[in-house]
């Protein structure tokens, strides 16, 4: 249903809001028109409130996005939505707290409102979408059946601080991998002022309630993002879903501390990921590898992390994974040698125009030349020979969709540099693709041109200061 947008000018800015005056629900929530790519929504208020508001003022993207997700599922594990929906009511549910319960209820309300026939089981699939993976592997065995959990490679990031940056303070940067198909949704800003808790400024997906790929900001100083781990496998039933500690950790951490123990507690392997972190009012950084065995946390005050989907931590990656560590044609292992090079060649020298110049990085180390691929830290794997894709289908028509930077200025102003699309500048055209691979006819309903964008700069609404 299309919205009735009515002008409204307020701090000297001009926006457009979907919010039928007469509904107390969506008091102070707007949505600005699409910018270089991105839908800037701003939510605020209880929890309910917060997820009414993202429901009815995403609603036809999360609409959208369901039939997506729902096809990659069935694709990929044989399984009907109808299991994930199952597996969201009586396996999820009970682990979420009541807090995120009431914003994920919202979510469902606010997109009936708009005549979207999903319901809260649905939007609940949608949230746990990134590590249902996992789950099914595990819910397999436990049939004692056999299935490979599909973990492919996301993401490409970093973070530094101290000698290797340009001001001696923080730098934070991260891009999304993951399908066309469903990366084009990737693109909503996301500015949240809950009642209890932190303001939080991140990308994500529309109807989720926390950021997905994981970007960032919180007016407590915290600054977050992560990388997958690679060829990993592992699930708690009994613990508490990544949605959920991930959301919790944006909101309520005030320290890196915070952020470790919220991420750490009750952990239940879904989504296992290096997560990046940094906090502006110290310039510490820290990386906290959360595998279901294996916690590692490595925290510096002058130095950097960076991820490229890679296990750090040795005893995890023989415990927990298939990664092979030794073989330098991998992805992971070609980025981590490429994150090396770069901050060593840009030691003292790193800043955001730094930062957005390694999200459009095409130097493959494996062949020693300038090459996009899916060795490349700006993944372009679609491009990539066929016989050495390490992400086979259904991912091949797959890489970076968007990028994100962030230095300690930005993050005190809570505000963050994005660009849609490809980093480099390379469009993908999805005709022109399927014409040449049509082992991927099963995506051509939903697969989209990814156009690239120039970066653009993102802020939290003016007149509603933390």
């Amino acid at each position: 249903m299309l919205h009735r947008f009515v002008v409204v000018f307020l701090a000297g800015l001009t926006l457009l809001s979907a919010a039928p005056v007469s509904d107390p629900r969506l008091a102070g929530a707007f949505r600005e028109p699409a910018k270089n790519g991105w839908t800037f929504v701003h939510l605020e208020g209880d929890p309910y409130r917060i997820g009414f508001q993202n429901g009815f003022l995403l609603s036809a993207e999360i609409a959208e996005f369901q039939k997506v997700v729902a096809l990659e599922l069935s694709h990929d594990t044989k399984k009907p939505w109808s299991f994930f929906r199952a597996t969201a009511e009586k396996d999820l549910w009970p682990l979420i707290e009541q807090e995120y319960r009431d914003e994920l209820r919202g979510i469902a309300e606010g997109v009936q409102a708009e005549g979207v026939k999903l319901d809260l089981w649905d939007i609940v699939v949608l949230n746990a979408w990134l590590e249902l993976g996992y789950y099914n592997t595990w819910y397999d065995k436990q049939q004692g059946q056999t299935s490979k959990a599909v973990v492919p490679e996301r993401c490409s990031a970093f973070v530094a601080t101290g000698s290797y940056t340009k001001d001696g303070k923080v730098v934070i940067a991260h891009n999304a991998w993951t399908g066309y198909m469903d990366g084009r949704f990737w693109t909503i800003v996301y500015d949240i002022v809950p009642t209890r808790g932190h303001r939080i400024l991140m990308d994500g997906l529309p109807g989720l309630i926390h950021s997905g790929d994981d970007f960032g900001l919180n007016s407590a100083g915290i600054a977050i993002t992560e990388t997958t781990i690679s060829n990993f496998a592992g699930w708690d039933p009994k613990g508490i879903p990544e949605f959920v500690r991930a959301r919790k950790a944006m909101q309520y951490s005030q320290s890196i501390d915070d952020f470790i123990r919220i991420m750490s507690e009750r952990n239940n392997g879904g989504y296992a990921n290096n997560w990046l972190v940094a906090d502006r009012k110290t310039n510490e950084i820290c990386s906290l590898e959360l595998g279901l065995k294996n916690v590692n946390a490595l925290r510096s005050f002058d130095g950097y992390f960076c991820g490229a989907n890679f296990p750090v931590n040795q005893k995890l990656l023989h415990e927990e994974t298939e990664f092979p560590a030794g073989d330098i044609s991998v992805s992971g292992n070609a980025r981590k040698k490429r994150w090396e090079q770069l901050m060593a060649e840009n030691k003292s020298k790193i800043d955001v125009a730094a930062a957005q110049r390694f999200m459009s990085d095409h130097f493959d180390t494996y062949q020693g030349k300038v090459e996009p691929n899916e060795r490349t830290l700006c993944g372009h794997i679609d491009q990539s020979p066929r016989g050495l894709v390490s992400w086979q289908p259904p991912y091949g028509i797959a890489g970076a969709v968007q990028s994100k930077v962030a230095d300690a200025g930005m993050m005190e102003r809570m505000s963050f540099a994005g660009s849609a699309g490809h980093a480099c500048g390379t469009d993908f055209k999805a005709s022109d693709h399927l014409a040449q691979h049509p082992e991927f006819a099963w995506q051509k309903e939903y697969l989209r041109d990814l156009k690239s964008q120039p970066w653009t700069t993102f802020s939290i609404a003016k007149d509603r200061q933390p």
